[in-house]
């Protein structure tokens, strides 16, 4: 096992950058990252990358001028950058170099060399006061991650990221992504940093504000952007990168990475001359896009405008003492002029009024309004009639706000589309055990997403609406006293043909239940909400009485043990410049096992047990499958490192059971009190509001049926007859004139194929570039990469998987079954008559099993003949180059 010197770090100690929510700080203090890509540069004799001390000292000092705070390097640095950096105040992003443009899962040298490199590098680095975070590594080309299978590159960038942190435990670790492998799953890192190039503006912040939602609660970092100068124009690009960094902080994003400093350029061995990224030109001196990204990075992040709305703030509160401070002191650190907090006390009996009193003596621009118990509902509309804002957001009591919440919600409303718009509301680090627990079990409050902007539904925790759109549909239905109220308005607005927008940056750190009896409570009133939610929104709901969302519930564990699985759009032979994961849709057979009815049905036949057996059997398998659900549910949760234990799963694990047994019978009795007490059945009657339609339309991808789900389950288990042919190529070939190669040989030879569809299913295999039916009863499919190893020098991969079709396999069952069949009717003589069948046809399949499996071989010797710009010659003629390349093996 490897080790290193545990010894007295090299450097003293100091604060270093850490990450909190979906932004950076130092201290107490935000840090956005305010950067630019410096080198490599052409090596000196020693394999150094960077220039000397003296152009490094005047480089840094023209840096701090433009208003940069972190470089990113492509090298692992060598002191004296580290320490230069540390004397100008910058901070360094370390690329670890290692060769990611091979296969390199398929070689277990090749994997001890990458493991040694980061190592090396965590030693090298380990503590230096310069140092923002390591970048375990840069664009993993598509083809590659396409190859070993999404899966299995997320597991080895785990594994990297671990070595890190066994090393620096306090340093943190990023992988520079790219758009065209958006889908792998990182969640283990400290922040998600992807580079773009987009020089259209709508495009850009339309794929920002996905990238906030693919971060999930990580901070995004736009690690990579620029503009070719020689190509666009000086003007062109210093108007460009001067959009892009404004709008990429307004959107929220914890920093940005410009590329690059300088024209000078070296890689592949040389000088890049017909490329001008640079800020500066090779002799550093400055273009024009250096005053306009200087304009956005030395202004204060995010902006705040002189001019914006005044917004009113109200906070309900009913004996929430134990919490109220910390949600009032946390608005004295608002970055924001022009704002109102309203504290309505709802009869509270502890000390929540005379708390809220004390800081409205000392903060002129808190109030605080005392009242009788009257709900949450009255509460927050007797804020929203004392407010004076145009805009009136909403936040709880045991909720604290980010200091930039009332900024980046001023610049949301900016887009006059929306009436309201929420943002996401994080458990805080500092909670206990249960609480932590409690974040990731089902129930927890939080938005449903229709688009990457648009929301079906905010939670009451972080709120805000236009005040006179609020006002027109007469604001919250006081019905609702607890919960609900959030929902129910809008569903209203929506009803009204209103937008609900969403904001990944309006951030406020929610405190969850920290006890199991205060978080069932909760969940006992989510349940009474939704039964009185079902009579006025009745097409909202699904049979079981569950909310039918047609958009995406945020944060949702998903995945299901039935649920469909991920998609990933990899357009044809995986060539799309954007590949995306598109989640599937929950449906209700999915969440069966984990709903109300289906527990108490599946304790009822249970109880049939001494009566009915094959009852009280079914009973238990019901049981054994909800704790199934509950189980994979506890396994795939996100739980902060100090809480992730096998106590802290099993606590997951039975909360996820209670959860719909608690709210599914709040929710029942509550339905039928109602019943009882107007008299009349709820819900006889189908509501519908004139223009809305009745049946909602499901979004997302259509569910795979049970026969497609076993088939494929039958496919994992077979495997089937693998083939693997690699070999070298000198002529500069690349994938897609391989690929085209093999097409054309293919139809040369009139063999039966389809190609990609550009979809496959995340998590299952590497997709499959060809699909080839040699025969009636086979099947071939076929994925190819190429290795780019410098030059001309290529390393071709092609990996086959041949086995028999479904058709074949069917047959084959048949007779056994006509074997099985005749043994037990004791007939022999028909019994030899199916073996003889079962026999001859299994040999047919093999023959032909042997004959696609030569077909490989042919493929494999055509291409090697292939040069670059093959795809433009003429279709080769097959039977020829057939004989001379038998006569070539001998």
């Amino acid at each position: 096992m490897f080790q290193w010197d545990a010894g007295q770090p090299r450097f003293e100690k100091h604060k270093r950058v850490r990450v909190s929510g979906r932004f950076l700080f130092l201290g107490n203090e935000k840090f956005f990252i305010r950067g630019v890509t410096y080198g490599p540069f052409p090596p000196d004799v020693t394999d150094d990358f960077f220039p000397s001390s003296e152009v490094i000292e005047r480089d840094f000092q023209n840096l701090r001028r433009l208003g940069v705070n972190t470089i990113r390097i492509y090298y692992v640095p060598p002191n004296r950058l580290l320490d230069a950096a540390k004397k100008h105040g910058l901070y360094i992003l370390a690329g670890i170099p290692w060769p990611q443009h091979i296969c390199f899962l398929d070689q277990w040298e090749v994997k001890e060399e990458i493991e040694h490199a980061i190592k090396s590098a965590a030693i090298a680095l380990r503590g230096h006061p310069a140092v923002l975070a390591y970048v375990v590594g840069n664009e993993i080309p598509s083809h590659i991650v396409r190859w070993h299978g999404a899966a299995k590159v997320e597991a080895f960038l785990r594994k990297l990221t671990g070595l890190i942190k066994q090393i620096d435990p306090e340093g943190l670790v990023t992988y520079a992504n790219y758009p065209s492998t958006e889908y792998l799953r990182l969640p283990f890192l400290d922040f998600l940093s992807v580079n773009v190039y987009l020089h259209d503006e709508s495009a850009f912040t339309s794929y920002v504000k996905r990238l906030q939602n693919v971060a999930g609660d990580l901070p995004l970092v736009l690690s990579e952007f620029g503009m070719d100068s020689m190509r666009h124009g000086e003007d062109k690009q210093a108007e460009t990168l001067g959009w892009q960094v404004r709008d990429a902080f307004l959107l929220g994003v914890a920093g940005t990475i410009v590329f690059s400093y300088t024209d000078e350029w070296y890689t592949g061995g040389h000088l890049i001359e017909d490329w001008a990224f640079g800020l500066t030109r090779a002799n550093r001196t400055p273009k024009a896009a250096f005053q306009a990204v200087a304009a956005t990075y030395k202004q204060h992040l995010p902006e705040i405008r002189p001019d914006g709305p005044r917004i009113s703030v109200v906070v309900c509160a009913y004996n929430a003492e134990s919490t109220i401070r910390g949600c009032l002191a946390s608005f004295a650190c608002i970055n924001y002029p022009n704002f109102e907090v309203i504290v309505v006390d709802d009869g509270s009996t502890d000390a929540t009024g005379v708390l809220a009193d004390e800081f409205a003596a000392r903060a002129s621009y808190i109030r605080v309004i005392h009242q009788e118990n009257k709900g949450l509902s009255e509460a927050r509309n007797v804020g929203l009639f004392a407010s004076t804002g145009e805009i009136v957001a909403y936040t709880d009591s045991d909720c604290y706000v980010d200091p930039d919440w009332l900024s980046y919600m001023a610049l949301a409303f900016l887009d006059e589309r929306f009436a309201a718009i929420g943002g996401p509301n994080l458990p805080p680090p500092e909670d206990n055990h249960v609480a932590a627990c409690v974040a990731v079990s089902p129930g927890a409050p939080t938005h449903v997403l229709l688009t990457d902007e648009v929301a079906e539904h905010i939670p009451g925790c972080n709120m805000a609406f236009r005040k006179e759109e609020l006002m027109r549909i007469g604001g919250f239905d006081s019905l609702y006293r607890a919960a609900g109220d959030d929902v129910d308005v809008c569903w209203r607005l929506q009803d009204q043909k209103k937008l609900i927008g969403f904001c990944a940056s309006m951030l406020v750190w929610h405190h969850r239940r920290n006890t199991i009896a205060a978080y069932l409570r909760q969940q006992r009133g989510y349940g009474r909400a939704e039964a009185l939610l079902l009579p006025k929104h009745q097409y909202r709901f699904n049979l079981l009485g569950n909310s039918r969302w047609a958009g995406r519930i945020y944060g949702d564990i998903g995945e299901c043990l039935l649920s469909a699985r991920p998609v990933i759009y990899h357009g044809v032979f995986g060539s799309g410049l954007f590949q995306t994961l598109y989640e599937p849709k929950g449906n209700i057979t999915a969440y069966l096992p984990m709903s109300f009815e289906w527990m108490v049905l599946a304790v009822f036949l249970v109880m049939l047990f001494p009566f009915l057996h094959a009852l009280g059997a079914l009973g238990l398998a019901m049981g054994i499958a909800s704790i199934a659900f509950a189980i994979h549910r506890a396994s795939r949760a996100k739980l902060p490192a100090k809480y992730d234990t096998f106590r802290s799963r099993g606590l997951i694990t039975v909360l996820s059971l209670l959860q719909p047994l608690v709210r599914g019978y709040t929710r029942n009795r509550t339905v039928a009190e109602l019943r009882l007490a107007s008299g009349r059945t709820a819900g006889t009657k189908n509501l519908h509001i004139p223009g809305y339609p009745l049946e909602q339309g499901r979004a997302g991808l259509t569910v795979i049926s049970p026969s497609r789900r076993f088939k494929d389950f039958l496919k994992l288990i077979g495997g089937g007859l693998r083939v693997q042919r690699f070999f070298w190529n000198t002529d500069g070939i690349d994938r897609e004139e391989a690929l085209d190669h093999v097409l054309r040989v293919l139809e040369k030879v009139k063999v039966s194929h389809a190609v990609d569809s550009g979809f496959a299913f995340y998590g299952v295999a590497a997709p499959t570039d060809i699909k080839v039916r040699p025969g009636l009863f086979t099947v071939l499919k076929l994925r190819l990469t190429v290795e780019n190893h410098g030059w001309k020098k290529r390393f071709v991969r092609i990996w086959g998987t041949l086995r028999p079709s479904s058709k074949s396999l069917l047959l084959l069952g048949g007779g056994v079954i006509g074997i099985l069949s005749a043994l037990l009717a004791q007939t022999t003589g028909l019994a030899l008559f199916f073996l003889g069948g079962v026999t001859l046809f299994g040999g047919y399949v093999l023959l032909e099993m042997v004959r696609a499996s030569r077909l490989v071989g042919t493929l494999t010797d055509h291409i090697t003949t292939c040069r670059t710009g093959c795809s433009t010659f003429e279709p080769v003629d097959v039977a020829e180059q057939e004989t001379v390349l038998t006569e070539k093996r001998g």
